[in-house]
């Protein structure tokens, strides 16, 4: 196999600042035709300024890049700004993190699936149609036709996430950066897109640079990983030996943040805090024409479930099954049939996404004191001493008052999202993919703070994810969501181990626990 790529010593330093900031140090990288290799390290350690910058998407005045990006024998950095653009999406694909932000809303998914073509090449539009129906129909969307002619917002995350691995393979590229591609999607999906990557790798040949935050994906995945911490390359080599032998002391702490599913037992006999029973929701369809009435999609069927005093429930299944819609009808947010009885004071929410969940405007400390302003007749000096001591309680400083939202890193906006929940007090917490976007070791920090804080104040926590090893690190017991109904229902130790439905066979089985697969 030649050799497609060859990065040396890419340095990246950003001038947006009083004091120059460099985010990537003497970056090197080869990767070789048809080879699979993992890009891993937490949230700012570089991995995604270096994909960018291979990718040539780093243009900004106020950024000097040095080094060199040899591709087909030409240096990336440093060539005309017209010979870089004949390699974008033809010869260097990227699949974005975020498909709903980086597809067009206004478009259909045709139109942009076709786009590279349309620059790199003089099809016809017939012929370039033709194309993008084929290569929706690689990427396993069953009713190409209907995805062509469809909106984003029309299609779920595991097919908007197809529709941006096929719109960067319709040039057949020699190198595919896949930049967090599987982020906040349920493992059943996950499971989807890395058998996918792995059989247009065979087919095409095409070499993969993967970038992930999830080690256990990168290592069913990957032929070699590169480990990153502060912009510096700490550790590479090929992945099981890394896995099995870390030399170095933060791959090492990479590793151990990894959930592991061993043996355990929490019971918990205490009286129900939450009781739901024959929740149904149901949303109206969207119209198909003018002249057609809109039908109603029914999310919730006659569902039943109850959460116990101090107990953490996790709630899993793939996504579509209604777990968000559960958790917005326990929090009022959407109308249901059915009952729910509450026995606590009403219960607060956690966001999956933290930055728009936020007010961007406003600063911490209002944030924080919102809820009391409506809620309480506390005096102000009363408010600002609960301010800070909530940021106190989910590990940050005062000073974190004065901030704003996009200050603050992923894992500090979360545990902002944790205090605004708190500060009147709930009993019961409905926690929705809450570490879903966060690298391994800041999941690992926010699910200990959850536990902590669950043990301080005796909280009951609805914990949704799609992540079954984090459920089995945080939670007591399980609940396995399909179709709008709880199919099965059990402590940790029982679901991973004897699980009864072919439902959660699957997701224990797309998840990776060997254990039960087998």
């Amino acid at each position: 196999m030649g050799k497609v790529l060859e990065v040396t010593d890419l340095n990246i330093r950003i001038y947006d600042k009083d004091t120059p900031d460099t985010v990537v140090f003497d970056f090197d990288l080869s990767l070789d035709e048809g080879e699979i290799v993992g890009l891993v390290g937490e949230s700012g350690s570089g991995k995604s300024m270096s994909a960018l910058a291979i990718a040539g998407l780093l243009n900004r005045h106020d950024m000097e890049k040095r080094g060199k990006i040899m591709f087909e024998g030409r240096d990336l950095l440093t060539c005309p700004r017209e010979e870089l653009r004949s390699h974008q999406g033809k010869d260097i694909g990227i699949i974005f993190q975020e498909p709903m932000t980086s597809l067009n809303p206004v478009k259909k998914i045709g139109w942009q699936v076709e786009e590279n073509l349309r620059i790199h090449t003089d099809l016809t539009p017939e012929e370039r149609k033709k194309r993008a129906l084929k290569v929706l129909k690689d990427v396993e969307l069953d009713d190409a036709e209907r995805v062509y002619n469809s909106y984003p917002h029309q299609l779920s995350g595991g097919m908007r996430q197809r529709v941006m691995i096929a719109s960067a393979m319709i040039c057949n590229p020699k190198i595919l950066i896949a930049d967090e591609p599987s982020t906040a999607l349920d493992v059943s999906v996950q499971a989807q897109i890395l058998k996918l990557l792995k059989r247009l790798n065979r087919t095409h040949n095409t070499a993969i640079l993967f970038i992930s935050h999830d080690l256990s994906l990168v290592r069913r995945l990957c032929e070699r990983v590169l480990v990153m911490k502060g912009g510096y390359v700490v550790e590479s080599g090929k992945t099981e030996k890394i896995f099995k032998e870390p030399e170095n002391e933060y791959t090492k702490k990479l590793i151990a943040a990894i959930p592991i599913c061993e043996g355990r037992q929490d019971p918990i006999d205490k009286e129900n805090i939450l009781m739901a029973k024959g929740v149904s929701v149901s949303f109206k369809e969207e119209r198909k024409n003018l002249f057609t009435k809109p039908g109603t999609i029914e999310v919730l069927k006659g569902l039943n479930i109850r959460i116990k005093k101090g107990e953490i429930l996790g709630l899993v299944g793939g996504s579509g099954c209604g777990k968000s819609t559960l958790a917005k009808a326990i929090t009022g947010i959407v109308p249901y049939k059915g009952t729910i009885d509450f026995y606590c004071k009403s219960p607060k929410m956690v966001f999956q996404d933290p930055y728009n969940s936020l007010n961007p405007a406003k600063t911490v400390g209002w944030i924080l004191e919102e809820p009391l302003k409506n809620c309480t007749d506390l005096s102000r000096e009363e408010r600002q001493k609960k301010v800070v001591s909530a940021l106190l309680e989910v590990g940050l400083e005062e000073f974190y008052k004065d901030r704003y939202p996009n200050e603050l890193s992923g894992g500090q906006r979360q545990r902002v999202c944790i205090a605004q929940a708190l500060m009147l007090e709930p009993e019961l917490l409905i926690a929705d993919e809450p570490v879903s976007a966060l690298d391994v070791t800041i999941q690992e920090q926010i699910i200990a703070l959850m536990q902590e804080l669950q043990r301080k104040r005796n909280l009951s926590i609805l914990f949704i994810s799609h992540d079954l090893r984090v459920v089995y690190k945080i939670c007591n017991y399980v609940c396995i969501m399909d179709k709008g109904q709880i199919v099965e229902r059990g402590s940790i130790e029982d679901i991973y181990t004897k699980p009864i439905t072919d439902v959660t066979k699957k997701l224990l089985r797309d998840a990776g626990i060997r254990e039960v697969s087998e």
